[in-house]
């Protein structure tokens, strides 16, 4: 495929055919993908190729304590997880939430899972003393498993980026036996679409980007 043909359909995909997803396809996935960017290049990424169904049902249930608090505030009228608010609703009410299937069936029905972990060691955390959560360190890992996605669409494939497991990180770490340094980045279902979208619904530019400040003109 072309290059912007690729960026503009690689869409976020959580429902799958059930087809396999061969070594040697997710090899080739993999193998360019790893010329993202990293912080000084160090390359402190690490990936876990998950397809034992136990260990995904595991991952699964470790989705579910999150998205409970990601629905309840969403049907508050919130910005779920925000870092800037508590969520309103109670933790009783937050417990009584359900699941939608949608937020646990693509860690069981895509071809592979991948569990994406990054060495804290090695990333430059510039923003470690500001007084807000930290984003810097993704810039050393998120670039690669969005290079993962659109290789994935280049090969036909899909998936999408799922970080609601990351808020049981430790449990997460048990599971997989993963060092206290590494920090969990996200977990990536892929596997073959059941649906290819063509045409992403996105901001226009102008919409989002302006000239010299913030509150500058349109670009």
């Amino acid at each position: 495929m072309e290059l912007y043909d690729v960026m503009r359909t690689t869409s976020a995909v959580r429902e799958f055919t059930g087809d396999p997803l061969p070594d040697d396809v997710l090899g080739r996935i993999l193998d360019n993908a790893r010329f993202a960017p990293s912080g000084g290049n160090r390359q402190g990424a690490h990936l876990v190729v998950v397809r034992d169904p136990a260990t995904r049902e595991a991952l699964a249930e470790l989705n579910k304590p999150a998205v409970r608090r990601y629905m309840a505030q969403k049907k508050a009228g919130e910005s779920p997880w925000n870092p800037l608010s508590a969520p309103g609703p109670s933790a009783e009410e937050i417990a009584a939430t359900g699941v939608p299937d949608s937020f646990v069936q693509p860690v069981l029905t895509a071809g592979a899972v991948l569990v994406v972990c990054v060495d804290l060691g090695v990333v430059a955390a510039v923003d470690q003393d500001l007084d807000r959560v930290g984003l810097v360190s993704g810039a050393s890992v998120y670039p690669l498993v969005w290079n993962i996605l659109l290789a994935a669409r280049n090969e036909g494939f899909g998936g999408t980026i799922t970080t609601m497991a990351v808020a049981e990180e430790p449990a997460v770490k048990a599971l997989l036996g993963i060092p206290d340094r590494f920090a969990l980045a996200a977990v990536v279902p892929l596997g073959r679409p059941v649906k290819q979208l063509t045409k992403l619904s996105r901001q226009e530019v102008g919409e989002f980007v302006t000239r010299e400040r913030f509150d500058g003109e349109a670009f």
